[in-house]
């Protein structure tokens, strides 16, 4: 249950973030160097960077939630041990996902 509560949320705070972020960032190009300075400012702010990383922990919990719900409807892990396993797993995996990709960030890799 907590998995698909977690889903929900996650599908909804990328939506409004992504849509939140997309518009500033548009009107921000739009309306002139300082203001898109200002953006760019904020967006590379230490609670920026949290932001951006909370954003890519929904992303990849989203993700794998989504592929769980995807192995669901085509009728396997409905046992309650394996369900439960994956359920975890959901979490375990979104969280490295996002450690791994704030790393390959940090170290240059992309």
């Amino acid at each position: 249950m907590a998995v698909s509560i977690v889903h929900r949320v996650t599908g909804n705070g990328l939506a409004t973030a992504g849509a939140l972020g997309l518009v500033w960032w548009l009107m921000a190009a739009a309306s002139g160097p300082e203001a898109y300075a200002t953006f760019v400012a904020c967006a590379t702010s230490p609670i920026g960077y949290l932001v951006m990383a909370g954003l890519s922990w929904f992303f990849f919990q989203h993700l794998f939630s989504g592929l769980r719900h995807f192995v669901l409807d085509m009728g396997a892990g409905y046992d309650l041990k394996t369900s439960k396993i994956w359920s975890i797993m959901t979490f375990i995996l979104s969280t490295l996902a996002t450690l791994a990709f704030w790393a390959a960030i940090c170290l240059g890799k992309f």
